[in-house]
């Protein structure tokens, strides 16, 4: 294989989390070429850089990519690691997803040290997240509990809890088993209860399309099941204009040669949610979630999102 120098440079966050999932790989990658000299570069992105505000508000989870983008587009990396859903629908010209490594878990976990699950919460009790998307299923579902926002790192918003600024957060699984910390885990939430995030807990490997001995190189960390998941699942969120600044969750799920998608849209304070799920061929996954898309706009979702565009307007305005 010709690869440039015998070198490969990863570009990353800074984060714990981020870090943990570009050693991750580069450990996949030395087993696979013991050849190679394999280095991190360690980057701060915007959105690292700006933790107090919302996503939505200061441009979306975009933010955490860009930078990595710029280095593969100078050359000083060649290998960007995401976790997918921090990765826009639509990359730029020139750009590619080359892997998506096997799915770690999906689901989203419940964190307090106090209580056992969300149905045990007293009324008025104060949940952190970070996302709309678990804003609006929280609200839509147990409306007596207060949503708060809560931006951080892993490690920050666990603090936050430990402080007594929340009764309770809610986090991705993937990112705390990840890094060691199950034991904070204080019970899992189901499909039916938080529906994931589009790519929630696979992590994604970006490069120049042009780089064929990159794509090449990483071909064998591509997991079939995993990237045929998480295409239907963006296919559904690209069909819905899916972004920060809407809720929306999608989640396949693959068995066989056959696929299980369910997807929702919702208004942030989840006064309305519309939710649907189709099956269809695996080997298909691009036409799935676009169907499924179509599917949720008939039953109500080109409202919402109208209503958010609206609004976002009207935002911008101010």
């Amino acid at each position: 294989m010709n690869v440039p120098s015998g070198r490969i440079v990863i570009a990353s966050r800074e984060s714990a989390l981020a870090m943990w999932q570009a050693r991750h790989v580069r450990s996949r990658l030395a087993a696979l070429y013991p050849q190679l000299e394999i280095a991190i570069l360690g980057m701060t992105t915007q959105g690292d850089r700006m933790l107090g505000a919302s996503l939505a508000k200061i441009g979306g989870k975009g933010l955490f990519v860009k930078e990595l983008e710029d280095a593969l587009a100078q050359g000083r990396a060649d290998i960007a690691v995401h976790s997918v859903k921090d990765v826009p629908m639509n990359l730029p010209p020139g750009f590619a997803l080359a892997a998506i490594i096997e799915r770690a878990d999906p689901r989203d976990a419940f964190v307090s040290d106090r209580y056992r699950s969300l149905s045990e919460l007293p009324a008025g009790s104060r949940v952190g997240t970070s996302s709309l998307r678990r804003e609006s299923q929280l609200r839509a579902r147990h409306p007596r509990l207060t949503v708060e926002p809560l931006r951080g790192n892993v490690s920050t918003r666990l603090k936050k809890l430990e402080a007594g600024q929340y009764d309770a957060i809610i986090l991705a699984a993937a990112g705390l088993k990840r890094l060691g910390l199950d034991g904070r885990i204080t019970a899992l939430l189901t499909p039916e209860e938080s529906l994931p995030a589009v790519g929630q807990g696979a992590v994604g490997l970006e490069c120049r399309t042009e780089r064929a001995d990159v794509v090449k190189l990483l071909a064998p960390l591509d997991h079939r099941a995993t990237v045929q998941c998480v295409t239907a699942e963006r296919a559904f969120s690209r069909g819905l204009a899916g972004s920060c600044n809407v809720p929306l969750g999608g989640f396949a799920e693959v068995s066989g040669e056959r696929m299980r998608l369910r997807g929702f849209v919702g208004a942030p304070d989840g006064s309305r949610l519309v939710s649907g799920e189709l099956e269809g061929p695996a080997g298909d996954p691009e036409a799935l979630g676009q169907a499924l898309a179509e599917k949720l706009k008939g039953q109500g979702a080109a409202e919402i999102l109208a209503e958010l565009e609206k609004q976002a307007a009207a935002d911008e305005r101010r």
